[in-house]
């Protein structure tokens, strides 16, 4: 089961590319079957997208408490593809953000007459513009803009903000409207759920008890180590079996993150050529370092996905 978690098609940009094209292709024959010239039309979409949208922040909302509650193969798998789950969410939001320009546009007096909320039009802007922080920020070419400290409060108070709005929506819809529908209901719980999670997982670790204690102890789910001194060999066999060669480790490289995030025994080796001093980090450090420092992050990312493709695409026969 392990190996299913861990496979390219469900990890990552893969993972983006299969909920995010499916998405768009079934909002875009949703839109056909709705008269796009009238404003009713379009505001059933803008629903509709919304409807595709609130699952997602909410599940983005969970993704750091789920390992530390619950520490397991799938939730590590949660937690480490939450920026791809975040921008499905993002792909989601430009539907909806589309559907409200063409009803702002051309259905003017429709959308002030019977749609505009001077709060909503408040608090979807503020919306809008922390998830267009967050995507930028996503990426080097972003984050390195802003510092950690920056980056945190942009995403933290990114991901607060859009729950938030999402599910004091739901709120008012069950408590303030009459005749609430069940998808309220659900989405008014889920919402619910999702914090209530966070809340849990920070009280866990306020009590200083061990959030992936289970998967720490096994050999398999090891730690980080970042070498300070000396040099070393990286090198394994990939996935047809022949051998591959990564190069060498020095000051600041770091080795031990395949066993450490996908709770696999790694396939490569480290060979000290030196005497060689390291640092090892613990991975409730490492998933602390991963949410709360943009620039650690995405370093980790770049190597991890060097080493994938190494491990994937190039070998060599020994000689």
């Amino acid at each position: 089961m392990n190996s299913f978690w861990n496979n390219t098609y469900i990890n990552r940009w893969n993972l983006f590319w299969a909920t995010s094209v499916p998405m768009s292709l079934i909002m875009i024959y949703v839109m056909t079957q709705h008269d796009m010239s009238t404003g009713g039309g379009v505001s059933e979409m803008i629903g509709f997208a919304v409807r595709w949208a609130v699952p997602l922040i909410y599940i983005v909302t969970a993704a750091s408490a789920v390992p530390v509650l619950f520490p397991s193969n799938f939730t590590r798998w949660w937690f480490r593809n939450r920026k791809f789950i975040g921008l499905t969410f993002a792909v989601a939001m430009a539907w909806q953000g589309t559907f409200i320009y063409i009803m702002s546009t051309f259905h003017r007096d429709y959308y002030f007459n019977d749609v505009y909320l001077l709060r909503n039009e408040i608090e979807g802007s503020i919306g809008y513009i922390f998830l267009a922080a967050m995507v930028l920020t996503s990426f080097q070419f972003g984050s390195k803009f802003v510092s950690g400290k920056q980056w945190k409060m942009i995403h933290k108070g990114g991901v607060y903000f859009l729950w938030a709005y999402a599910y004091t929506v739901y709120w008012w819809d069950l408590f303030y409207y009459p005749d609430p529908v069940l998808f309220q209901f659900i989405f008014y719980w889920l919402g619910f759920t999702a914090f209530a999670l966070r809340i849990f997982a920070w009280g866990k670790k306020r009590l200083k008890q061990s959030n992936v204690s289970p998967s720490i102890q096994s050999s398999a789910f090891g730690y980080l180590f970042i070498i300070l001194d000396g040099k070393a060999s990286l090198s394994g066999t990939n996935n047809d079996g022949d051998k591959v060669s990564v190069g060498v480790l020095e000051i600041g490289d770091f080795f031990g993150e395949i066993a450490l995030f996908t709770s696999n025994s790694s396939s490569f080796k480290v060979m000290a050529i030196t005497d060689i001093t390291v640092i090892t980090i613990s991975p409730p450090k490492v998933l602390e370092l991963v949410e709360n420092n943009s620039k650690f992050a995405y370093y980790l990312d770049e190597i991890m996905d060097i080493r994938r493709d190494i491990k994937n695409k190039r070998s060599y026969q020994e000689s």
